[in-house]
């Protein structure tokens, strides 16, 4: 696997090695030694998958303080822009963002750190997309900033009139009134 930094502290994209023929291919999704020496060590404690059709947009989410969450996500099929926010305010990159493209295609895996708020539209008719946590939900510890919020200026390829969203995220807090990582 090739583990790449992006311009935000502490995220990365990981780009398997897909072993292809004839048959189908082979791909190694997780490897613990091997993403320990280019990481850290992250112990995840639950696997999510969810299904989405074109236009969902799903965040931006995080869960506070002691209940946050490192996720390590990649899509089985179809395409998504995953997005990342660093909402860690000691951090030089603080209120910054990286999106990339994960697809079936691709096979890239993204790994967002604790401390950052996270989202993902769907770019494909469907897309199902499965992510890895180090931490159990606490829903009471949940939060969300807007996915359309001037101060961090996130590019959704696609157009507001073709974005499907949840009540909770449609009524998301503005950055500046979200709440923070020391």
């Amino acid at each position: 696997m090739n583990y790449i930094q992006t311009e935000v502290n502490d995220v990365w994209i990981i780009a398997p090695k897909v072993f292809s023929d004839s048959r189908g291919y082979f791909v190694e999704t997780f490897k613990k030694n091997e993403f320990e020496a280019n990481i850290g060590v992250v112990n995840f404690v639950q696997d999510n998958e969810s299904k989405s059709s074109f236009g969902v947009l799903r965040g931006l989410h995080y869960q506070k303080g002691e209940y946050s969450q490192a996720k390590l996500v990649r899509v089985i099929k179809g395409e998504v822009l995953d997005v990342a926010v660093d909402m860690r305010q000691s951090s030089p990159t603080f209120g910054k963002h990286v999106g990339v493209i994960l697809n079936e295609e691709n096979k890239r895996q993204f790994f967002i750190p604790r401390g950052f708020a996270h989202g993902f539209l769907v770019l494909s008719e469907e897309a199902v997309f499965t992510y890895k946590v180090d931490n159990d939900y606490a829903p009471n510890e949940e939060a969300s900033v807007l996915y359309n919020d001037k101060d961090l200026a996130i590019n959704w390829p696609v157009a507001e009139s073709q974005l499907i969203l949840s009540e909770k995220d449609r009524k998301a807090v503005s950055f500046k009134e979200a709440c923070y990582f020391l």
